[in-house]
């Protein structure tokens, strides 16, 4: 029996598989990378932006609303300084009246004591002329009670011109570093140098120094009855002007002023004055002793008594 050929079949073959098919889970992912819920809120709050306010514009009325509420407050401000303008502009004149007033009457005072001062002053002298004997004169000049002219020297006395502390030695025994400024105690010695040199009367820089004076320092200052003198020191004292300035020279005072020019640049220079006139002393301070009567019978204890004036 004849064979017969083999039969082909006609059907199509089947596709081939694609390559990523396994990967169906990550393909899936990557092409929807965003859920859908979360996809429909991104468009509604797209749509919304889209029909709400814009930005800039909102920006621009907070921007009005500032500037609108900040013109209110500086009105208001103005409103209530103008208001109490007039009450502040009538303290104020108030005030200045009442300084002005006071400083009326401050200077009535000080006047007022004055015009008694110089009466006082003047009844002082009347009293020392009339009860002081036959030494009134001396009295009077010693008080200051009364103004003297006549020859004598003039001794002006100032700081170093670099005051330093170089030098040492006994002018900084009571804590003065400074030793190229003239101190109390200078004054003191110069002073009391003319007086022991002939020195009839003496004043410092116009202050005219009497037998109860006391010079003294107030911190820097150099005080003569309690008035503060200000450098250069002028001293002026009536006298025989060549006498008293040989006489002062040759003092130990004036040794000691010659000491504190060449060691420590204290500038002085004394000169004779054909005429010099010295002020009556600015205050008066008298003291006088009479005796009680009957005094005289009195246990020692009692004799001592007396009545002062001053």
């Amino acid at each position: 029996m004849p064979q017969q050929p083999p039969v082909r079949s006609t059907a199509s073959p089947s596709p081939r598989p694609r390559p990523d098919a396994s990967m169906s889970l990550l393909t899936n992912v990557m092409d929807h990378s965003l859920d859908d819920g979360y996809a429909e809120a991104a468009a509604r709050r797209g749509t919304a932006g889209r029909q709400g306010m814009p930005r800039t514009l909102r920006a621009k009325l907070g921007l009005a609303f500032g500037l609108v509420l900040a013109a209110v407050v500086v009105t208001i401000g103005a409103v209530e300084a103008r208001i109490s303008a007039p009450t502040v502009a009538k303290e104020r004149e108030e005030l200045i009246d009442r300084v002005e007033s006071d400083t009326a009457e401050a200077d009535a005072l000080e006047e007022s004591v004055d015009v008694l001062r110089d009466r006082v002053g003047e009844m002082q002298r009347e009293a020392l002329e009339k009860y002081g004997g036959e030494q009134a004169e001396l009295v009077a000049l010693l008080a200051g009670a009364t103004e003297v002219t006549g020859p004598g020297v003039e001794l002006v006395v100032d700081d170093a011109e670099e005051a330093g502390t170089d030098g040492g030695g006994p002018r900084e025994s009571n804590g003065f570093s400074d030793t190229g400024r003239v101190r109390d105690r200078d004054m003191q010695r110069i002073v009391n140098g003319l007086w022991e040199s002939g020195a009839e009367a003496i004043a410092v820089n116009g202050q005219r120094l009497t037998a109860l004076s006391a010079i003294r320092a107030a911190g820097d200052a150099i005080l003569v009855d309690n008035k503060p003198l200000v450098p250069p020191y002028t001293v002026v004292a009536v006298g025989d002007g060549d006498r008293l300035r040989s006489a002062f020279w040759e003092s130990a005072d004036g040794q000691y002023l010659r000491v504190l020019q060449e060691n420590y640049g204290i500038q002085a220079r004394i000169s004779v004055k054909d005429e010099v006139r010295l002020p009556v002393a600015p205050s008066l301070i008298v003291r006088t002793a009479e005796p009680i009567d009957g005094a005289a019978g009195k246990s020692g204890s009692d004799t001592g008594k007396g009545t002062g004036t001053s």
